[in-house]
This record gives C-alpha cells, sequence and structure tokens, in this order.
C-alpha cells in the first residue's frame, strides 16, 4: 500500500519560487519506498514540483489571455502588487550571548563526544553535517544524527543541500517529526570538502546569492517556530572576502536566527591564521543594518582559530561577537570549554586526561551498545578522537602562554609515561588506550584515521 507524506508548506513555497499564481498538485514523498535504492526521492520532489509548475502554468496563460481580452475591451489590467516581505515574529529568539558553541564536526562530532563536551561546560551543541537528499531518502545513518542526549540544553542539526526542492522539503519534515526534539536547524555553507562543494553545496552557496536567499527564506516558512541559522566563510576565493556583503542581508531580508562565520575562505581551508579583523568588519555591517531598519540584532558567533580561554575572550571582545564556535580546539583538548567558563588555563594532568577518556567510553557504550558491535563502534570513534588530542601539548611543559592552535611542537617526553602515551602519534597507542577500557582489541582490527588527522595538511573535512 502507497504512504504518501504531504509536504503542503514546501508545495506551495516551491510553487511560489517558480511561478506567480494559481492552484497546483501537491508535493508529496512515497513513504514507503523510502529505503527503495531504485527510489531517487529527490528527483520525485523535483519533479513533482515541476508538474507543479506546468500546472500553474497553464493558468497564467489563460489568465494572460483574459487580462488582454479585457484590455481590448477598455478594462484595466490587474496591477502587480510587491510581496510583503515576511516577519518571523513566530520564531524562537536565540538568547545565546555568552554562550559556549562546540561546532558541528563529521565523524567525531557524534553524540558520546558532545555529551563529554557538555560535561565539560559546552553550552551549544549541533549534529553532524547531514544531507539533506539523504534525509529525504530515509537514510538510517542521517536520521541517526538528530538524536540527542537529554544533557544537551541547545541542540539543532545541520543541513547541506543545493537547492530549494530538497532542503526546504527536508526542513518541513525536520519541523513535522522533531518539533519538540531540536532547538534549531543550521544550514551549512561553510564546508570546503571538494566533493560537497562540487556539487553547489557547503561554502558554494556563497557565490549564488540568489539561490541562498531562496533556501534560507523557505526553510524559514518550513520550520514553523524553529529557528534557521546559517553557518559561513568570508567567501571563496582567497583575497576576495563577500560575508561583509552576504551577511546583512542573511540578518535582516531573510530573517536567519543566528549567524556563524568562520574566517577563512573556502580556499583557504585551514591554512593560515583566521582573520578575526574582517569577522569585526562582517559584525559591524550587520548591526548597522539592523540599527537602519530598527530590527532586534540576531547572535552573531565567530570562528577559527580558538584554543585558549584568553583567545576566546579576546577575540569576542575585539570583534563584538556574541561568542565563538568551537571546533578544531574541542577536538584537540575537549576541556577547552571549562577553560572558557573558568576564564583559566587549564595544565590539566595526564590522569585527568585518562578519566576523560574512560567518560568517552562510558558514552559510547551506553549510545552504541555494549555488545561487540557496540563496542567496536566506541573503540573506532574513541581513536578517531585520539587521532587529535594526541596533538596538545601540556601547557606546563611550554615556555610561553597560551599556546597556539597552528604551533607545532617538536617531539617531547612527557612529565610522566602516561602524558608521553597520550602524546604518541602511532596509532597503535591509541588502541592501547582504547584497551585500557575496552578490554583487548580483535587481532584483525586495524585503525586509520578517516580523516587522517594525523597529517598536519590534511583537516579540510572539519568544515
Amino acid at each position: 500500500m502507497d504512504v504518501q507524506y504531504p509536504l503542503p508548506i514546501s508545495t506551495k513555497y516551491l510553487r511560489e519560487i517558480q511561478t506567480t499564481d494559481g492552484n497546483s498538485k501537491p508535493v508529496v514523498i512515497d513513504a514507503s519506498r523510502l529505503g527503495d535504492p531504485d527510489y531517487d526521492v529527490a528527483q520525485a520532489v523535483e519533479e513533482a514540483a515541476s508538474a507543479a509548475v506546468e500546472d500553474t502554468e497553464m493558468s497564467v496563460v489563460e489568465e494572460t489571455v483574459s487580462k488582454r481580452t479585457g484590455e481590448a475591451n477598455g478594462m484595466d489590467a490587474a496591477k502587480d502588487t510587491p510581496d510583503v516581505p515576511m516577519r518571523f515574529s513566530e520564531k524562537k529568539r536565540l538568547n545565546w550571548k555568552g554562550k559556549s558553541y562546540l561546532a558541528p564536526l563529521t565523524t567525531v562530532g557524534n553524540l558520546p563526544f558532545r555529551r563529554l563536551c557538555v560535561k565539560l561546560g559546552a553550552d551549544i551543541t549541533c549534529g553532524e553535517m547531514g544531507l539533506a537528499t539523504s534525509f529525504l531518502a530515509g537514510s538510517r545513518e542521517e536520521w541517526s544524527l538528530v538524536r540527542r542526549h537529554p544533557s544537551e540544553s541547545i541542540f539543532g542539526v545541520q543541513l547541506a543541500g543545493n537547492k530549494p526542492q530538497t532542503l526546504v522539503p527536508t526542513a518541513e519534515v525536520l519541523a513535522k517529526e522533531f518539533s519538540s526534539t531540536l532547538d534549531f536547524v543550521d544550514l551549512n555553507c561553510g564546508c570546503p570538502i571538494d566533493l560537497v562543494f562540487r556539487a553547489g553545496s557547503g561554502s558554494a552557496l556563497l557565490d549564488a546569492t540568489g539561490k541562498l536567499g531562496k533556501i534560507i527564506v523557505g526553510m524559514n516558512k518550513a520550520l514553523g517556530e524553529i529557528p534557521l541559522t546559517v553557518k559561513l566563510r568570508t567567501g571563496v576565493k582567497d583575497g576576495k572576502n563577500t560575508a561583509h556583503k552576504l551577511m546583512p542581508r542573511v540578518a535582516t531580508e531573510w530573517q536567519a536566527g543566528c549567524i556563524t562565520l568562520h574566517g577563512r575562505t573556502r580556499q583557504q581551508r585551514y591554512t593560515r591564521l583566521a582573520d578575526w579583523d574582517y569577522i569585526k568588519q562582517c559584525v559591524e555591517a550587520v548591526r548597522a543594518k539592523e540599527a537602519e531598519e530598527d530590527l532586534t540584532p540576531v547572535p552573531i558567533f565567530g570562528g577559527g582559530d580558538c584554543f585558549s580561554s584568553q583567545d576566546y575572550w579576546e577575540k569576542v571582545e575585539d570583534s563584538g561577537v556574541d561568542g565563538i564556535m568551537i571546533g578544531r580546539g574541542a577536538l584537540i583538548k575537549p576541556w577547552i570549554f571549562t577553560e572558557v567558563k573558568e576564564r583559566r588555563e587549564w595544565d590539566i594532568s595526564a590522569r585527568e586526561r585518562l578519566d576523560l577518556i574512560r567518560d568517552y567510553c562510558e558514552f559510547g557504550l551506553n549510545h552504541f551498545g555494549s555488545d561487540t558491535t557496540g563496542v567496536n563502534a566506541t573503540r573506532r570513534y574513541l581513536c578517531e578522537a585520539l587521532s587529535f588530542q594526541y596533538r596538545y601539548v601540556p601547557i606546563g611543559l611550554l615556555e610561553v602562554l597560551p599556546p597556539k592552535i597552528n604551533e607545532r611542537a617538536p617531539a617531547f617526553v612527557g612529565r610522566n609515561d602516561l602524558e608521553s602515551l597520550l602524546a604518541s602519534p602511532d596509532s597503535k597507542d591509541w588502541v592501547k588506550l582504547s584497551e585500557m577500557f575496552l578490554g583487548p582489541a580483535p587481532e584483525s582490527w586495524t585503525f586509520t584515521p578517516k580523516h587522517k588527522s594525523n597529517s598536519y595538511n590534511s583537516e579540510e573535512s572539519q568544515g
């Protein structure tokens, strides 16, 4: 039996952005075929929308003929009236000033890691980037990204896509099914990965302003009272920043609930330092536009190179952002959220770091299960996390504080054997650490970091 999932808001909006008037067939998803590899749900949505437009265009043609006939008889033709900008007054306001934000992180930003960061002081968490087309196709992996832990007080999900025809329906489904679970939905306009960029998603949207505006307005409509936030980079090409022009429109014209700006272009990936002077310029541009139109200011978060409490608070004060989204800093030292909360640098001991690994294992087994499959999954994701954490250099060994994220210290011997083991770049030692809490790894089990994060030049995936 066919089971259809109606999408009335998406139907109406997709018709509006392609034509002007008329009643059309609703866009629906054939829910009975979700998971069927032969059912291309994204194509089905587009075809349904196109069919709706064809029906509407016939009505427009008939109306035009009627108007011209009326004009010939001396009647005035109906005049076009401009659209009234929609005020999203029904949206929940995001009062995020002063809150710390764990960035959505591919692979490593799973529920156990987010739970660890919340325990260490993170206020806002966001699930790993999910593809709109995969959500619509009923992918189990994608829908698992919506799961939150009760300890996550402010939680959202991040979407990536390249067109309104997939992003708007996905937003509508999320609003229908998870209105009580999601505090916000984030649109990814910053991911620099080639695979995402070439598909027209992520940072590619920075150069497609017209499409981006339609996506944000449509998702805002589809999400109802759930706020839509937007994550950006400074631009696509190095030396050609565009965010100062784009962000005021995102905040006032398209009315996003929050904007996050990573201080690098897509082309820079993670080379060179983030441009916090430019982030300040963008914040000022948004605030000036909001004042001009007498609008309530939206939260603006910055991102890039935050690796200590001093980094965090100096950047907040100097740039005018409401807070900082922390990504790589949290991967290398999840306790950065404690440092930020307590405004201090923490010379964490090797034993305290081992306790955090134990916590991660506990959270992983609770999430993935304690059977063989669950233990293997927990071990794999723990090793992914350790492939970043080994790069931490204890501040008790440093000559200058605070440490910088782009500095690479020479090999060193820790203050005890455990500290030296935690600093090992050898993946076999990461497995050895996992065995302290998860038991012996299977003989056939090997580990290679998914993002090759033990190589300095291979960090582009954390977008």
